[in-house]
């Protein structure tokens, strides 16, 4: 009996509603994030004056990695995609689950991390307990995340123009100090000394973590409508997009602010704000809470999707592959994510949090850029989607590798 009525509740799928323009928008929320709100000071203290060149140069970094996610994308329109990638790369069960677990880790982590930093926000408006603040938005957010895929991501699209109109706040107020961008042109182009470049690749090194977030947008492969064509081109679109704004406010905040100045501050665009208008920056500041909001509801859809998907592959549980008919979303996956998410962050500080997100992301990255370079290199030739070069991967998963060995060292001297 218990068997008939499960395969009843198989019936129920996840639904396809996600556009091009709305997975787009569900990408750029996912990478726009909070973090391009505090690490243009972190990169500015190290590169100077070049720090809009090291997000060029991490934005060049990350597009390796991105490039390999939509190929796979489309050639694997999958939820758990980096699982599914990890079986058709590598044929081993046991390291796709691995991997899928990995991303389940991340999803959780990430989230946690973020709930810290949106406790620490909004002590400036009023002050509440932290477990209570992330026990209440974690509650609020996974009943938005139950109550549908489309509704999550337009949720998400909100919150993601709200980040939008915050960056280009910061660039309309700079716009005296972008004004005098030709007659300071000299002082952004790097000269010919190896220890300018190993600032601006130091610079990079930390500017990369405001690019990731690609990756999130494949495990929703199973809502979106026509995957194996938009996903790609929505990564593409993202990254560019993306890469845009950070240009443009990197440029607005060094020519306002001084880079040693910007690196004094765990709020740097909060500052560019107020030199820019000599005024208080409770509006940033406000948007930065909505920022790690959007970032936290974008993980909780990634993690518990990822879960769902590991099930339905036969790798996890059966019951994590339920899909709860009324909402078509995946209910027991959803709550096990945001208990896994309130452990993990009432239990471990913010700084660890932070590190193991960084960490455990590469290694996903060094195993899909290896998974695409073994499927390319079998040579199947019925596929004839998105494609890239032999050499994306490659470049793709060494220099994963190098972040990684960066990492490692840095977490070691500290």
């Amino acid at each position: 009996m218990r068997n008939d009525k499960f395969r009843t509740q198989e019936v129920a799928t996840l639904r396809r509603t996600l556009s091009l323009p709305l997975v787009t928008f569900y990408g750029i929320g996912t990478i726009l994030g909070a973090g391009i709100y505090v690490l243009i000071g972190k990169v500015a203290g190290i590169a100077g004056m070049l720090t809009p060149l090291a997000f060029l140069v991490a934005a060049a970094i990350a597009g390796f990695s991105a490039f390999s996610y939509a190929e796979l994308a489309a050639r694997l329109p999958k939820s758990a995609s980096e699982a599914v990638y990890a079986q058709a790369g590598f044929g081993w069960p046991r390291l796709s689950l691995f991997v899928g677990l990995l991303m389940v880790l991340v999803g959780v982590v990430s989230t946690a991390t973020l709930m810290h930093g949106f406790a620490g926000y909004l002590k400036v408006y009023v002050q509440f307990p932290d477990w209570l603040v992330i026990l209440v938005m974690l509650l609020i957010l996974g009943a938005v995340v139950i109550w549908g895929i489309a509704q999550s991501v337009r949720v998400a699209v909100i919150m993601t123009l709200f980040e939008i109109g915050g960056l280009l706040l910061i660039i309309w107020v700079a716009g005296d100090s972008l004004a005098q961008l030709p007659v300071r042109v000299p002082e952004l182009l790097a000269p010919g000394e190896p220890f300018v470049w190993f600032g601006v690749l130091l610079g990079a090194f930390i500017a990369f973590y405001a690019f990731i977030g690609f990756e999130d947008m494949v495990n929703v492969a199973e809502e979106v409508v026509e995957p194996s064509r938009n996903l790609p081109r929505a990564i593409v679109l993202v990254l560019a997009i993306v890469t845009l704004f950070y240009l443009l406010v990197t440029l607005a905040s060094i020519l306002t602010v001084a880079p040693e100045r910007l690196a004094q501050t765990e709020a740097p665009l909060a500052l560019v704000y107020q030199q820019a208008t000599g005024r208080a920056p409770l509006f940033i500041t406000l948007i930065s809470l909505v920022s790690v909001l959007n970032g936290a509801l974008i993980q909780i859809i990634m993690a518990s999707r990822v879960l769902y998907g590991l099930s339905r592959q036969g790798w996890l549980p059966e019951g994590l592959g339920y899909v709860y008919p009324r909402t078509r979303t995946p209910l027991p996956a959803i709550l096990v994510v945001i208990l896994a998410i309130l452990l993990f962050a009432w239990i471990l500080p913010l700084l660890s949090l932070a590190r193991l997100t960084s960490f455990v992301t590469l290694i996903i990255f060094i195993l899909m850029n290896l998974a695409l370079w073994r499927i390319k290199r079998r040579g199947e030739q019925t596929y004839q989607g998105f494609t890239v070069p032999l050499w994306v991967p490659g470049i793709g998963a060494v220099v994963s590798v190098l972040f990684l060995v960066a990492q490692v060292y840095e977490f070691v001297i500290d």
